[in-house]
Formats: C-alpha cells, sequence, structure tokens
C-alpha cells in the first residue's frame, strides 16, 4: 500500500486501505495486480487521468506528421519541364516534407527503362546536397520510384550558401542573353 504522499503505508487487508482511502477524500487504484501481494495506491484518479491526458496531448502537439508529396515524370520530359519539376522537389525538401520522385513508363516504353534510371539518377546527383535519398531508384509496377527525404537542419545552412550562388549566376547568365 503507497499512501498519497508516496510513503509506503504497509501491508493491508482491502477493507482498511478503502477506510483510509475514504478518510482522505481520495480513490484507493490498484497499480500493480499481479505482484504478490497485489500494490495499491491512494490518489486523486481523476487528477491523475487528467494529467495523464494533458502529457499525451503536450507529446501529441510536438510531433510533426511527415508528408510524402509525388512528382511524377515521364521518359521524354523535356529540360525546362525537367527543371521546373526539380525546383518544386527542391521546395518539397526544404519544408520538410519526403518526396516520392517517379517515372511512368506507357506502352512499349517499358523497354527504355534506362531512359527513366538516367533521369533518376541526373535527379539524385543534383539534390545530394539539398536531401538524401531515401530509396535508390526502383521498379514498381509501370513505374520506376525513388524517395528523398530531407536533410537535417545543421546540413541546410551549408547547402543554402551554394544554392544561392547557383540562382544567382543563372540571373545573371538571363541578364547576359537579353543584352
Amino acid at each position: 500500500m503507497i499512501g498519497d504522499q508516496n510513503e509506503q503505508l504497509g501491508i493491508m487487508p482491502p477493507q482498511q486501505a478503502l477506510r483510509i482511502a475514504e478518510e482522505r477524500g481520495l480513490d484507493l487504484v490498484e497499480v500493480a495486480p499481479t505482484a504478490n501481494p497485489p500494490v495499491c495506491r491512494i490518489m486523486d484518479y481523476g487528477k491523475y487521468l487528467y494529467q495523464l491526458n494533458k502529457k499525451l496531448h503536450e507529446a501529441k502537439k510536438h510531433q510533426k506528421n511527415i508528408v510524402v508529396k509525388e512528382v511524377k515524370f515521364r521518359p521524354n520530359t523535356d529540360e525546362h519541364d525537367y527543371e521546373f519539376k526539380k525546383n518544386h522537389i527542391i521546395r518539397f525538401l526544404k519544408q520538410g516534407d519526403k518526396v516520392k520522385a517517379s517515372v511512368f513508363f506507357r506502352g512499349r516504353e517499358i523497354v527504355h527503362q534506362n531512359i527513366g534510371r538516367a533521369i533518376l539518377d541526373r535527379l539524385v546527383e543534383e539534390l545530394g546536397d539539398i536531401g538524401a535519398v531515401e530509396a535508390r531508384p526502383k521498379m514498381e509496377g509501370p513505374n520506376l520510384i525513388a524517395i528523398f527525404a530531407p536533410r537535417p537542419a545543421g546540413e541546410h545552412e551549408n547547402t543554402a550558401g551554394r544554392l544561392d550562388e547557383h540562382e544567382n549566376t543563372a540571373g545573371r547568365l538571363d541578364e547576359h542573353e537579353n543584352t
């Protein structure tokens, strides 16, 4: 028998334990029924349930739901479309979401799996700084699939500078072409 202040009250019959609990205005709760003799505790059971529920709610609040976004390619995806979709993948990874990149083969295109594998291998190489490959490219039915996960926060800082530099040089190239 354990009291409401966590003090040992010793071994006693259930009727006596119930009487002590009622005198203190608390509940008698069986904590370890399989122990010999069974262990009981005097506590406010309603308060205990409330605190337990509050802890569970607090733990749920700090959890992050993992979302898997999918970006689909085709074997004959053009360069501009590839870059556009790659930028979407970069945005998703920076938001902390996982990305499933798939190359969908239709009809006789399945014969040219090497083209799809080349697209995903290029994607793996170009996204190496931003995202880690969680699942290497593999065939699932008519789809060739790779899954990317965002890199931990400490590794983003190093790559952000390189990405900004790349964007700046791309912008300068565009300006140069216009003149």
